[in-house]
């Protein structure tokens, strides 16, 4: 384990930026302490500090630099926009699978899963995370070794849509898609080479969607065990999207079949 991941396990997980942190203190997170910046002009930030108030959570005052140093000091990111407040969560808090299926089922909807096999760049998780939260996904799947884990800058780029939509972190992806093939899903994966254009396929029911990693796709093991594999068709002169991007096209297709079906 590196100091990193050591000092990350003794002072907790830190969020940043007002939305994160304002969706953070609404939601059920655990929070030890909130970081706010003195020097609030527009008084942006005062809506934190009453929430915090409201829910008893300390409020501690540092300058932009001392918190650009805390952010630093647990996740190693330079630089980054914190907008003058910053979270500190007991721990990220995964939840499983079954859980997620679970509360699906609770709300009487057909599940609808992300699994992301492999995504590695902190902003494109949380953009997936933020268009899983506009489209009703029940939840997203990361792997534990080789992908991005929730970090602050996940916390980020979601706009406060981590604190709704649920995160399994797993030992084993192929596993899983077995586990939610056997929960009735129909698993469809993502690639340039798929034989199905996403558009004419049904996604109308129980679906788990998969999303390769950035720049490899998804694993040789991950594609032979998908129900299907999709394709995005495209005319430009670039054989690619990112991958936040090409999860957002697919996404809001099966939000629109779902619409459209519970409409009939």
């Amino acid at each position: 384990m590196d100091d990193k991941e050591k000092n990350s396990q003794a002072e907790g997980e830190i969020i940043y930026g007002r939305n994160a942190v304002t969706e953070a203190l609404k939601s059920n997170m655990s929070i030890n302490k909130v970081v706010v910046c003195p020097e609030d002009e527009n008084g942006r930030l005062k809506a934190i500090e009453a929430l915090c108030r409201e829910k008893k959570i300390v409020v501690q005052y540092r300058t932009r630099k001392e918190i650009d140093s805390m952010i630093l000091k647990l996740t190693g990111e330079r630089n980054v926009n914190h907008q003058g407040a910053a979270a500190f969560i007991a721990s990220v808090d995964y939840v499983t699978p079954e859980e997620i299926i679970a509360a699906a089922r609770e709300k009487g909807e057909d599940p609808f899963v992300l699994i992301l096999d492999g995504i590695q760049d902190p902003h494109n998780l949380g953009a997936i995370i933020r268009t899983a939260d506009a489209v009703g996904a029940h939840g997203v799947i990361i792997p534990k070794r080789r992908s991005c884990a929730v970090t602050g800058a996940v916390a980020k780029t979601s706009a406060g849509a981590l604190a709704h939509v649920p995160v399994a972190r797993v030992s084993n992806i192929v596993q899983t898609i077995d586990y939610l093939k056997g929960e009735g899903l129909w698993v469809g994966g993502t690639d340039l080479t798929g034989e199905t254009e996403f558009f004419n396929a049904d996604l109308t029911g129980p679906v788990a969607l998969v999303i390769g990693s950035e720049g490899y796709g998804m694993g040789e093991l991950t594609r032979k065990n998908c129900d299907f594999v999709l394709t995005i068709p495209m005319k430009g002169q670039v054989t690619s999207l990112n991958a936040s991007v090409a999860a957002g096209v697919v996404m809001y297709e099966i939000f629109r079949q779902r619409t459209l079906k519970r409409q009939q």
